[in-house]
């Protein structure tokens, strides 16, 4: 186990754009990610991280890029073949820094549900829809869903909510014919995913993918069914009708909500418990879902 939580990098001489979680700097042709440590919760970066957090969204969107059949933007996930200046302590990127093609990044959260929860949930107990989208009367929370639906968003800046919108503001965005490919392709990666989940006892009630252009070709870009990305919930428990156990930072918004956080200030830190517990949450994601052990235990 780390010692201590990633928060942040800062490689000399390279620009450096911060997000919610990753670090991205810009090589020229290609970016550097580097996944930190830092975990968000309501829309704020805590000031608490969980060790090699970082490592586990690395390693199982590597696993997905190679085992999915769709074009990515990976090009290298070992740090010591990366063209980096010899200042760059490559140390602390191994496991959680990958080199990838650069795109033009495609401005919509290309989320899927397969199951009703979350904010879906909220929505359809007060007006039957999910995103807009009509649903059977009668659904419990958790229920899954005749078919898996597409819900897009609006990316937001770190510190923004993204904002769900109608698959007809997504084609007024960014064009009809382009709208139409990336829902045909998340709804596919999702299916994709959710047979591989069930194979390893998970069920991936939903999940978000983002995509980018480059001369052309639409490849999928950014992490691919994370815990971070992804809600995750053990098979073997799964039951209708209230929410479910999950393999994320479950354990971080239970505990804020029942704080006395406001949501509307600097977050508390986080106590030891809830880190660890969170930690082994998603090295086990990891684990079930690469079919490997994590090597940084």
């Amino acid at each position: 186990m780390s010692d201590s939580p990633l928060l942040k990098t800062d490689l000399p001489g390279i620009p450096l754009k911060r997000g919610k979680v990753r670090d991205v700097y810009d090589l020229g042709e290609q970016l550097l990610l580097v996944s930190s440590d830092r975990i968000s919760a309501f829309d704020w970066v805590l000031p608490t991280g969980i060790p090699d957090k970082g490592r586990v969204l690395t390693q199982v969107s590597n696993f997905w890029f190679d085992k999915l059949e769709v074009a990515n933007h990976l090009l290298e996930t070992d740090v010591t073949k990366m063209d980096l200046p010899e200042a760059v302590d490559l140390d602390p990127l191994v496991g959680r820094a990958v080199l990838v093609r650069k795109t033009k990044v495609v401005p919509i959260e290309c989320v899927v549900r397969g199951y009703l929860a979350g904010s879906g949930w909220k929505e359809y107990q007060a007006d039957g829809t999910v995103c807009g989208v009509t649903l059977p009367a009668g659904l419990k929370e958790s229920d899954r869903l005749p078919e898996p639906i597409f819900t897009p968003a609006t990316k937001a800046e770190a510190g923004d909510h993204d904002e769900n919108i109608s698959f007809e503001q997504m084609g007024q965005q960014i064009g009809t014919e382009l709208a139409e490919e990336l829902r045909r392709r998340s709804l596919d990666i999702y299916r994709q995913g959710v047979e591989h989940a069930k194979s390893v006892g998970i069920l991936l009630a939903d999940t978000k993918f983002e995509f980018g252009q480059v001369e052309g070709e639409l490849i999928l870009i950014d992490e691919v069914m994370t815990p971070d990305s992804s809600r995750f919930w053990p098979a073997a428990e799964y039951e209708p009708g209230h929410s479910q156990q999950s393999y994320d930072k479950q354990f971080v918004r239970d505990w804020l909500s029942a704080s006395d956080w406001d949501k509307d200030s600097t977050p508390p830190e986080l106590p030891n418990e809830v880190v660890v517990r969170t930690r082994e949450k998603y090295i086990e994601a990891c684990e079930l879902i690469t079919g490997a052990a994590f090597p940084w235990k």
